[in-house]
């Protein structure tokens, strides 16, 4: 939401008007955060919109801004030019309205469409979000990292890698939801208030690595050539590719990453296919590039790639991983449940990739159990499971 500063105004005046705490206001208006405000400027407030109210017969502001349980200032800061000594019936005005719910329906067939528009409504509503485009996919998607939070430590978190894993996206996007909505509404997740952990850590976000293949696998085969004939092809002529972990290329992406991807080379898929196909040479594909430069680029103190199925968390590699990281897998495993395992007979993907480079902790998380795409019964189960391991991420 948006307002036109008055005289007196100031960022902190706002935050107390609307109760938003104020780093999330300073935030939500980088270039208003270290000057003074000037009559007439545009402010970011995080965590409302404005809607519209016609005036009723006997209305006035008071009673509106008492029944909408809003501060009657408010209205006079988003109605500027309106005399509340002679309102007239139908005549419209503006009124702040404070987001409590979640935009994100994560119980959905979530494709890479479902998740541009929560992150354009998330960063429409909650302005101190930073997003951007850290490349494009092979049908020339672009691929979206958000940030929040304002501390030195970026800790990282990435989700459907493989396209029937769709389901890690709209798990990811759920949470994120839920982070800012505690933020904006000082509403504490499982008795812990946010607001620390946005001061102290970054949390970068990108949902969907592989959209193309989460589209394929939900929607079907694309309607574009040569992609439509090449995936039929590579799926034998079957029009149902629930078992397709690939990119549209037929490559898999988390077999992509230059950690022993010799071995993996040999011992798989030697040309495209549904799974397991490491590709023609380590980073070939532009999503799996995009990936390695963000990483490069970005100084994560950890990373967390979220998978399907298992509930398990791997967190070694080749005896290159920290001590930290088996204290953070254990408190991980605790939260959650799920079972770490240090090391297992597979390479080239990308927490081996992190951790080899960086000597950092990375883990990949096997979220639920059965066969993927795991169905949206076990959404809200799988939610649970995995927001300690969120949370923890926040809090180590």
């Amino acid at each position: 939401m948006q307002v036109s500063v008055r005289n007196g105004d100031s960022l902190w005046y706002y935050s107390q008007l609307f109760n938003i705490r104020l780093p999330l206001i300073l935030d939500s208006n980088p270039n208003a955060a270290n000057r003074y405000l000037f009559i007439g400027q545009t402010i970011n407030i995080p965590g409302y919109v404005a809607v519209n109210y016609t005036i009723q017969s006997g209305d006035s502001l008071w009673s509106i801004a008492s029944s909408r349980n809003v501060p009657l200032d408010s209205l006079f800061l988003l109605n500027p030019m309106v005399n509340p000594n002679f309102l007239q019936v139908g005549q419209v005005i503006r009124v702040p309205l404070r987001i409590t719910w979640r935009i994100v329906n994560g119980k959905s067939r979530y494709t890479y469409e479902s998740m541009i528009t929560d992150i354009n409504r998330m960063v429409m509503i909650y302005p101190f979000l930073f997003q951007r485009s850290i490349g494009q996919s092979v049908m020339g998607k672009p691929l979206p990292e958000i940030k929040v939070g304002r501390g030195n430590e970026t800790v990282h978190v990435d989700g459907s890698f493989h396209a029937n894993e769709w389901i890690t996206t709209p798990i990811i996007m759920t949470f994120l939801n839920d982070y800012l909505l505690s933020l904006t509404n000082q509403t504490p997740i499982r008795g812990l208030d946010m607001l620390p952990y946005y001061n102290s850590k970054t949390l970068s976000v990108v949902p969907m690595v592989n959209p193309d293949g989460v589209n394929l696998v939900i929607n079907g085969p694309p309607n574009e050539e040569p992609f439509q004939s090449n995936v039929l092809e590579i799926n034998n002529g079957s029009t149902n590719f629930n078992g397709w972990k690939a990119n549209i290329s037929g490559v898999d992406l988390n077999n992509q990453f230059p950690a022993k991807w010799e071995i993996e080379k040999e011992r798989k898929e030697q040309a495209p296919a549904p799974a397991n196909y490491p590709g023609p040479s380590p980073l070939s594909e532009p999503e799996s590039k995009a990936m390695a430069q963000l990483t490069r680029n970005s100084n994560f103190s950890r990373a967390l790639a979220f998978h399907t199925q298992g509930e398990v968390i791997y967190w070694g590699f080749e005896g290159l991983e920290p001590p930290e990281a088996e204290t953070i897998v254990q408190e991980f495993a605790r939260v959650s449940g799920y079972t770490p395992i240090q090391y297992v007979d597979s390479y080239a993907g990308y927490k081996d990739w992190f951790i080899q480079e960086w000597r950092r902790p990375g883990y990949t998380v096997e979220l639920g159990e059965g066969v993927s795409p795991l169905p949206l019964t076990q959404f809200d189960e799988i939610y649970q499971e995995s927001l300690g391991i969120f949370l923890a991420n926040m809090y180590l």
